[in-house]
């Protein structure tokens, strides 16, 4: 779900160490943070919104950014202390800091939490396209599955593409579509304000049905998507000892329009507000435009999702032995043509899998929701947290041990919680 460079710092860790100086300036540390988060997660925010009210929903995702925010600055102070400690050489990555705290079950614990998201985060992308396809392309018989199975053949040629930079300017594409369909949300806010089509007092403040409290609280966790950039947005500063003003910025600008939006859209549409705002706007060849563009942007941009995915998978099997004979027993660095095929059959494969499960999704709104409440409340509070209590426990005041394990526990408890409200509906 994360939006990774074509470096992915927990998979493929680069060899320079951990105390290299970046290159990056507050400016662009703050660009590069909102890119990393910001998603299309945004636009199912109205959605939880109806579901919680609005207040709930505002506070539910003013909890989601500060506790998001303070786990961030907790990974930063575990891999420092790792780092201090040389318990192992070179970038030290959420991986590292699994096995450094639990041996080798924590590492493949992390990995397969990170490996798990990723691929939540793929199914979403497609549900959401095929979500918009039916919606502009109304006349058509065409269900939501039958989209996402036309797009497999496309976006398994685009997987066999060796450099990912290559789909860069297609997710700043999405990104700036992404923006026009929030900038029509509430420019429809206003003109129905203006025009008497909705009345404040119709729009709850606190939703009726407390299940939707859990809900809506896993869908603003899936928008605050990219912890697992983390550690390599703090390593990519220049001067590394302000990331936590930095970060702080960057969240509270996130975390406002996120609020902004969320009740800008439950607002303008009420009851009839749908898992992704972008169903409700009006049927103009403004609003098409921005559907089709988005659709466009995030076909082009999946690659990059699913690419952690591949370099877990093709890391694996790096390490079977058929594969190795495949490429004359050195797998690292030679790959013949027998050895192109398997890497090449496993994204497929993987491509097909991952649109065989978006075609039982419900709903967007539905499924973002469940993987915020399970695997992204994992690695975004349970797991920090326990690393710090593992790592820095000793050295920590009463205050703060109790502040780890309060997080460490409501995690726990969101995760069983928020899944099991999910499944069974709201």
């Amino acid at each position: 779900m994360e939006k990774n460079s074509e470096r992915i710092p927990f998979i493929n860790p680069s060899p320079s160490s951990s105390t290299t100086e970046g290159t990056a300036s507050k400016f662009q540390t703050i660009g590069n943070i909102m890119v990393s988060i910001v998603g299309t997660g945004v636009l199912g925010l109205p959605f939880a919104f109806r579901v919680a009210g609005w207040l709930a929903g505002s506070l539910g995702v003013i909890l989601a950014g500060f506790a998001t925010f303070y786990c961030m600055l907790l990974l930063v102070q575990c891999r420092d202390k790792s780092a201090s400690e040389n318990k192992l050489q070179g970038t030290i990555t959420y991986g590292d800091l699994g096995y450094i705290c639990i041996g080798k079950p924590g590492r493949y614990l992390t990995e397969f939490l990170i490996f798990t998201s990723q691929c939540g985060g793929s199914v979403a992308y497609l549900v959401f396209i095929g979500q918009n396809l039916v919606s502009v392309f109304k006349g058509q018989t065409f269900s939501v599955a039958s989209y996402i199975f036309l797009l497999v053949p496309i976006e398994i040629a685009l997987s066999w593409i060796g450099s990912l930079s290559a789909f860069a300017p297609f997710s700043i594409f999405a990104d700036i579509c992404t923006v026009l369909a929030m900038g029509f949300v509430v420019k429809e806010d206003i003109e129905r304000a203006i025009g008497g089509g909705f009345s404040f007092r119709d729009r709850k403040a606190i939703a009726d049905n407390l299940g939707g409290l859990p809900f809506a609280g896993g869908m603003a966790v899936f928008c605050f998507e990219g912890f697992g950039m983390t550690l390599a947005l703090e390593q990519s500063m220049k001067e590394r000892n302000t990331f936590p003003k930095v970060l702080g910025m960057a969240f509270t600008w996130i975390t406002l329009m996120y609020v902004l939006f969320g009740s800008f859209g439950y607002l303008a549409y009420g009851d009839e507000t749908k898992d992704i705002i972008t169903l409700n706007l009006p049927n103009n060849w403004t609003a098409t435009a921005v559907q089709i563009g988005l659709c466009l942007g995030l076909v082009f941009t999946f690659p990059i999702m699913v690419h952690p995915v591949n370099e877990i998978l093709e890391g694996k099997l790096k390490k079977i032995m058929w594969f190795r004979k495949l490429n004359n027993n050195d797998a690292e660095n030679s790959i013949t043509g027998l050895g192109k095929l398997g890497t090449y059959t496993s994204r497929a494969v993987l491509i097909i899998g991952l649109a065989v499960l978006a075609s039982y999704v419900p709903g967007f709104g539905i499924f973002a929701s469940l993987v915020g409440s399970t695997v992204c409340a994992l690695i975004s509070f349970v797991l920090p947290a326990s690393f710090h209590l593992t790592l820095l426990g000793s050295s920590l005041s009463l205050w703060q041990k109790a502040l780890d394990c309060c997080i460490l526990l409501c995690g726990l408890i969101f995760a069983a919680y928020g899944t099991y409200n999910t499944i069974v509906g709201i």
